[in-house]
């Protein structure tokens, strides 16, 4: 039961994550980044609420990020999630040919970066039996 909630957990950070990477830009018309300076866009209170609330899901997600990887935690994923990338590529399984594929690619892997890097606390807990030193002053350890 539990490992199955960490995994649900895991997955649900990684849809706000994808949500909020996706929804900020993505080679589509359809992001704030579009929305937002496309030619024909007007700064108004819509779009600056929008834009606000999408800095505040950022700084959130680095802030959480940055604090339970670390630059190493953060290099040592993004290693690893890009040799995957290039795995799937000389497997045939990923081609980076189409227009944009690669701009995808690396949306989606910054996407699974901040969900691990929003859930590492808890995937370390179930792994070692360590509680982080902000668990404990928070009393949830």
């Amino acid at each position: 039961m539990a490992a199955s909630s960490s995994l649900s957990s895991l997955i649900g950070r990684w849809i706000f994550a994808a949500a909020l990477v996706f929804g900020t830009y993505n080679p589509t018309q359809y992001s704030y980044i579009s929305w937002a300076f496309g030619p024909d866009a007007t700064m108004g209170p819509v779009i600056a609420i929008v834009g606000i609330i999408l800095l505040i899901g950022w700084i959130v997600f680095l802030r959480a990020t940055f604090l339970s990887l670390g630059w190493l935690g953060i290099s040592l994923g993004a290693a690893l999630l890009g040799c995957l990338v290039w795995l799937m590529v000389d497997m045939g399984w990923l081609s980076l040919e189409g227009e944009g594929t690669m701009t995808w690619v690396i949306l989606l892997v910054i996407s699974v970066l901040l969900a691990f890097g929003l859930s590492w606390s808890h995937i370390r807990r179930r792994l070692t039996g360590q509680v982080d030193v902000d668990d404990v002053e928070d009393g949830r350890g």
